[in-house]
């Protein structure tokens, strides 16, 4: 069958990651990260005083920053300049920040220009923000996760603590409302459904259940495009 590109757009803590690993896992395709790597650059500004309101420092940071994804032990692990970020880059304090990088246009066009690199072969599926929209608007399959935004707080709030973080629910909550309306109100890319898309509502399936059902729409559309 012939190889596609599978876009998975939605609102933080849906589940898009996971459930776009597992996919990848699936069908052998390759998985690619967007959202760690928006994650990735925050990380870079903040740990270099990068100051995003000097279009001019952003620009010579962006220059610097090479970002790469590996398999370690089955994992997905984002790598910036060499070294593995994967567990800082999940720390609140970028999570904090990662919507107001992101709006910066600069900076969604080089991280774009990246992904459609990662992404000119097909047989990808990537996971974010605008992957549907502006990524690769042409995709053959498109799917717009969301939840209810009480447990998409409680899956982010399991998910620190499995990573050592103890948050309680209300900050969870308060730090995805801002998410929310920062991505859908941006100027550049703003966070919203492609006309295509296929939603797919996570809050009362199972994991498995998600997985299966994007194998199912893409399976469909190999096989259209045979």
């Amino acid at each position: 069958m012939k190889k596609i590109i599978i876009a998975i757009d939605g609102y933080s803590a849906c589940g898009k990651s996971t459930t776009a690993k597992r996919v990848a896992e699936e069908l052998g395709y390759a998985y690619i990260d967007s959202g760690a790597m928006y994650r990735a650059v925050t990380l870079y500004f903040l740990d270099n005083h990068v100051s995003i309101t000097n279009l001019k420092e952003v620009e010579r940071a962006l220059e610097k920053i090479n970002i790469h994804f590996e398999n370690i032990s089955g994992a997905n692990t984002t790598f910036l300049n060499g070294a593995n970020v994967e567990k800082q880059i999940r720390k609140m304090n970028v999570s904090n920040h990662v919507s107001e990088v992101s709006t910066l246009a600069v900076v969604r066009h080089a991280m774009v220009a990246q992904q459609r690199a990662m992404g000119k072969r097909k047989g990808v599926v990537m996971d974010g923000r605008d992957i549907g929209t502006v990524v690769f608007p042409d995709a053959e399959l498109k799917v717009f996760m969301t939840a209810e935004m009480g447990i998409r707080a409680g899956r982010r709030q399991l998910e620190l603590l499995e990573k050592g973080q103890a948050l309680n629910l209300d900050e969870i909550r308060e730090n995805l409302e801002k998410r929310d309306h920062i991505d859908a109100t941006r100027e550049e890319s703003p966070l919203r459904k492609a006309d295509d898309a296929v939603i797919l509502d996570t809050s009362g399936i199972t994991l498995e259940e998600q997985v299966q059902q994007v194998v199912a729409l893409a399976k469909e559309k190999m096989m259209e495009n045979a």
